[in-house]
């Protein structure tokens, strides 16, 4: 295993990171916040010229054909620029038709995926939170058809499917494809700390047009994914909110001098930046392993999210304090990223729930 990026993946981030610094900046994440649909069409349209939504997508399908871990380069630079919108959600979807759809379901959804013409969405925690099996109670009846509710459905509100995990009367989970504007669906956008488009989903004897089924393995290797996904998130964000902190406490003078001289502030640099270290090198050997369908992708991805949940919460505290008071105005920067660590540290579960994954792998 090399952690190192290939000279194609460093194009691919640094061509990224250039894109996104001009057409996301601060302005617009702050704009999309307020925004009923919470991200930009335009945008949209743009990364789909770039080929983004089809990276890992097939040729034949109109993608690029790219393998999972270059798709984590180019989310990390997301994380970074703190890009709104239902980018990550439609990737996982994205991962579930490649490894668990039919031909016909492949045809029928990955070209409109890449080219950004349609966007999906999974519909998966309840209202207990749970992001286990155990917390899954919907079940499907025979003719495909789904009631229930489905809580903090990232950007269900602007999504055109939605993948709703549940229950089929033969006792397996499976991925339930019901269109958003399908009778008997009903989306509310719920208040959160990241100001993101979370909703509610009620379902109300709702028609599947599509039903993906999976074994435990392909299942587990989605969640991988997704959950690899969040960490590459974390990882761009945490980096960033690390710079903007060392370049404050450079310009920022008390005393007659930059704070950044200051015993207290270089310890708490030397946090962050041990942290967001050790982040990247443990979200991209999870990675790795997932985009590479190794024997020991569940447990590196649990200890990936364990680690990453944990010390991005560090980081933005640090950032917060190195800042001060003006940390916590929303006038300034910091917060954005403050706000946003805690929707990915707790998506697809936090670092107590991968602790616990585990120690169950490792039978303690």
């Amino acid at each position: 295993m090399d952690l190192g990026l290939s000279e194609e993946q460093e194009l691919l981030k640094n061509s990224a990171r250039e894109f996104l610094e001009k057409e996301c900046p601060e302005e617009h994440v702050r704009a999309m916040e307020e925004d009923d649909k919470g991200y930009s069409p335009d945008l949209w349209k743009k990364m789909a010229d770039l080929g983004w939504h089809g990276l890992m997508i097939p040729e034949e399908h109109g993608g690029a054909g790219f393998s999972f871990l270059d798709l984590c380069v180019l989310i990390e630079e997301f994380g970074r620029a703190l890009v709104p919108g239902p980018f990550i959600p439609n990737q996982a979807c994205v991962a579930s038709l490649m490894l668990a759809g039919t031909a016909a379901q492949q045809a029928k959804y990955l070209p409109k995926i890449a080219d950004g013409t349609q966007i999906h969405t999974y519909a998966i925690t309840e209202p207990s939170g749970r992001w286990d099996r155990e917390g899954l109670t919907m079940k499907a009846t025979a003719d495909n058809k789904l009631s229930g509710t489905k809580l903090f459905v990232p950007d269900a509100n602007v999504a055109d499917y939605l993948h709703v995990l549940a229950w089929a009367p033969d006792g397996s989970l499976k991925s339930y494809v019901v269109p958003r504007t399908a009778s008997g669906v009903s989306v509310t956008v719920l208040k959160t700390i990241a100001s993101d488009k979370q909703a509610e989903v009620v379902l109300n004897n709702a028609q599947a047009e599509e039903v993906i089924s999976m074994d435990d393995a392909t299942a587990s290797r989605l969640r991988n994914m997704a959950t690899a996904m969040e960490c590459a998130y974390l990882v761009g964000l945490a980096q960033k909110d690390f710079e903007i902190s060392v370049n404050y406490a450079k310009e920022r003078v008390q005393f007659g001098r930059p704070i950044g001289s200051f015993q207290a502030i270089q310890h708490k640099a030397a946090d962050m930046v041990t942290d967001v270290d050790g982040m990247r090198f443990i979200m991209y050997k999870a990675a790795w392993a997932t985009s590479e369908n190794e024997d020991s992708q569940d447990m590196d991805v649990a200890m990936a999210k364990a680690w990453c949940s944990d010390a991005s919460r560090r980081v933005v505290a640090h950032g917060q304090q190195i800042h001060g008071g003006i940390g916590f105005t929303k006038d300034y920067v910091i917060q954005l990223f403050f706000r946003r660590q805690k929707r990915a540290e707790l998506f697809w579960g936090d670092a107590d729930f991968h602790r616990e994954r585990v120690a169950q792998m490792l039978e303690i």
